[in-house]
């Protein structure tokens, strides 16, 4: 598919530009461009694919996203080189599991190359938006949505897709060297729903306990099932790893209520590389309180594409507390981080083949 450019009226000055990338948190500060592709079931697929100015987006008050939210989104990374170039994560991995979303909420597939070259083609224009500060990186953000104008349900027949570019600091704001998590009553999704799905209704779902999670001083919520509420499943937005003292590493299982992450992903190869015993498998809140207080439990940490690899200190909720390890980073936690990053910043060798230099 052919993109057409429209060249932007005003981008943002480059001196004001350079100072806001000296400290640019994460999610605020956005890039001058965008992609933008339709997609019509009448005109046979998707069609007018433009890499043009990041502006506003009309929609007719009846569109299909704003009624029965139909939109689905993706999360990774561009990292800078030290040859100077840019490089993806695994970007081959977003593609499939964004089409998985699709599938799930009854919305076409994109065809993964395409995915790709829209993100080459916003890395082209927008490439040189790197942070300067330590470890940041260019978050993309793929997304589509249901644009048709209808009330009714059923799956839409018109869709957008649009890829935006966001310069990203430290995800957390507390900048401790380990999170602190509130243990929810909420549930974020249940056997047969959409958890599995990266879509906007799971997260607006967390918002609730989220907010309730930072307002007791926490950094993130985790969720237990919702059947017997014992068996932990996922942070808002980051799976968990379980780093015990006789070489086992335990995560939850994907069973349709767990985001299938691709940094979780990448862990479990990594891990398995370091002669640990690996297991995806249930693990219920009752037991991690009682392996964390009896020291069998040396470390917990959480991953995903915006926090990468973060240790886990502490947990609470109403009822109880407790520390995990010493509360910090713990040894397991520092190496796996330290190697991922490397491969992504490209000062460890990729022996896999992730990443994608574009």
């Amino acid at each position: 598919m052919q993109f057409q450019t429209i060249p932007h009226p005003a981008p943002l000055p480059s001196d004001t530009r350079a100072e806001a990338l000296k400290n640019p948190g994460f999610g605020t500060l956005f890039t001058d461009h965008m992609v933008v592709i339709d997609y019509d079931e009448a005109k046979g697929g998707w069609h007018s694919a433009t890499l043009g100015p990041r502006q506003p987006i009309a929609l007719d008050p009846a569109a299909s996203v704003l009624h029965y939210a139909q939109e689905i989104f993706e999360g990774m990374k561009a990292y800078k080189q030290p040859d100077g170039g840019i490089a993806l994560f695994r970007p081959e991995a977003n593609a499939q599991r964004f089409n998985k979303s699709a599938d799930r909420l009854a919305m076409p597939n994109l065809p993964e190359e395409l995915f790709l070259e829209s993100i080459r083609q916003l890395l082209s224009v927008d490439g040189d938006w790197f942070p300067t500060v330590e470890g940041g990186s260019l978050y993309l953000r793929p997304f589509m949505f249901a644009s048709e104008a209808f009330l009714g349900v059923r799956p839409a027949k018109q869709y957008k897709f649009l890829v935006i570019a966001s310069p990203a600091g430290n995800y957390f704001k507390s900048g401790a060297p380990a999170v602190s998590i509130w243990v929810s009553d909420y549930t974020r999704a249940a056997p047969g729903g959409t958890g599995a799905a990266k879509c906007g209704g799971n997260y607006a779902a967390s918002l609730v306990p989220t907010g309730q999670a930072f307002a007791k001083g926490h950094d993130q919520v985790l969720f237990l099932d919702a059947v017997e509420k014992k068996w932990i499943e996922e942070l808002g937005g980051m799976n968990l790893f379980f780093v015990f003292d006789d070489g086992r590493v335990v995560t939850p299982p994907l069973t349709g209520t767990i985001l299938p992450g691709i940094t979780r992903d990448s862990l479990l190869q990594l891990l398995r590389e370091e002669g640990l015993d690996v297991r995806e498998e249930m693990y219920s809140i009752d037991q991690w309180r009682a392996d964390a207080e009896s020291g069998k439990l040396l470390e917990t940490m959480a991953c995903g594409t915006a926090a990468v690899v973060t240790p886990v200190g502490k947990v609470a909720n109403d009822d109880f507390e407790f520390t995990i390890g010493s509360g910090g980073p713990g040894q397991i936690t520092s190496k796996l981080r330290e190697k991922l990053v490397g491969i992504q910043n490209g000062t460890v060798a990729d022996t896999h083949g992730w990443m994608m230099k574009v």
